[in-house]
């Protein structure tokens, strides 16, 4: 009898325990549980502890009710030029409502994936390979719009469609490729020739402005120089005038000032005023070391005519000189200059 006892007792415990495990279960947080009593939908469970019957009601498995995020594999879709392309889609989506996700649909997921395949090809088989790979943000939106329309009755909202990936044909990527550096070389020849061209309009707008402002220097160091050289020429002939210079003076400097006529290697031809002789006659007469014959006849020569009688004004003959020595042009200077003393010109000798 102990032992039947103990064995009932066992069982009740036993059963006790499976019925206290049926009937207590606890949901977490962001899940949510269909309770089906007898077969049939009885409610929702929400967060926290809650109480079944055993063996009457039964708990589906838990929905999760956070934002899930979904990558479906690439899907060859043919664009309205006659290319394949192929697309990577990531869906993000929630569960709204565990009793539509539970009964309006079986798999949600798989239904998912094969609505966004057929949306995307029907969004992208309107638009050609170039207006594809530009408008991501207008397929998105568009998928975006059919997938949530579709699916709001399975109790799923989808808040964000992503084309992960747009994949060409390697031919078309190759043929991409070269039209982009084609393109690439046509904008830097063309930026070259355009920073080329600014160049060369920079250079010369430099040198023409250099030009000109050299010109204007030029012309008023010129005139400046002009100025200084009137100035200078002045003073000196007010300075000559204020002197009062006389005959002996004005013979002298006539008579240094004719040795520079020969300077230079290149002067083959110049001219001997005819009026050296008076000038040098001048120069005697003014030293008075010695009477005119004597000077004249230590100059010309004794029984020299140019000695006995003045020698008569006649005009300016060249003469060649190419070894002409500086002696020589002073005493033909004296001439001159002594005749311009006796022509009575204050200031300079009879040209």
């Amino acid at each position: 009898m102990d032992i039947a006892v103990a064995i009932v007792l066992l069982v009740l415990v036993a059963f006790v325990i499976i019925v206290l495990v049926r009937s207590v279960r606890i949901v977490p947080q962001a899940r949510a549980g269909v309770v089906e009593r007898l077969g049939k939908y009885q409610r929702t469970l929400n967060p926290g502890l809650t109480i079944l019957i055993p063996f009457v009601d039964r708990l589906l498995p838990l929905l999760d009710l956070r934002e899930q995020v979904v990558s479906f594999p690439p899907q060859p879709v043919i664009t309205e030029d006659n290319l394949v392309v192929s697309i990577d889609t990531v869906v993000y989506f929630q569960v709204t409502d565990a009793r539509a996700a539970t009964y309006e649909i079986a798999n949600y997921i798989q239904a998912v994936e094969q609505l966004t395949t057929t949306t995307l090809r029907n969004v992208v088989g309107g638009l050609n390979l170039e207006e594809a790979l530009t408008s991501r943000d207008q397929i998105n939106g568009q998928l975006r719009g059919v997938l949530d329309e579709a699916t709001g009755r399975w109790g799923i909202r989808v808040s964000r469609v992503e084309l992960k990936a747009i994949d060409p044909p390697h031919s078309i990527q190759d043929s991409m490729e070269k039209q982009m550096r084609a393109e690439r070389d046509r904008r830097a020849a063309i930026l070259t020739a355009e920073g080329t061209k600014q160049s060369a309009i920079l250079t010369a707008e430099g040198q023409r402005q250099s030009s000109i402002l050299k010109a204007e220097g030029d012309a008023k160091a010129a005139i400046l120089r002009a100025d200084g050289e009137a100035q200078a020429i002045q003073k000196v002939f007010d300075a000559i005038h204020k002197g009062n210079p006389d005959q002996k003076l004005l013979a002298y400097q006539y008579l240094q000032t004719l040795p520079k006529i020969a300077e230079g290697s290149a002067n083959k031809l110049w001219i001997i005023p005819s009026e050296v002789g008076e000038a040098l006659k001048g120069i005697g007469n003014a030293l008075g070391g010695s009477k005119d014959g004597q000077f004249n006849d230590g100059l010309f020569g004794p029984g020299s005519d140019a000695a006995a009688e003045p020698a008569p004004a006649r005009p300016a003959t060249p003469a060649t000189a190419p070894a002409a020595s500086p002696a020589t042009a002073a005493a033909t200077g004296s001439a001159a200059a002594a005749d311009a003393g006796q022509a009575g010109f204050p200031g300079q000798p009879e040209a």
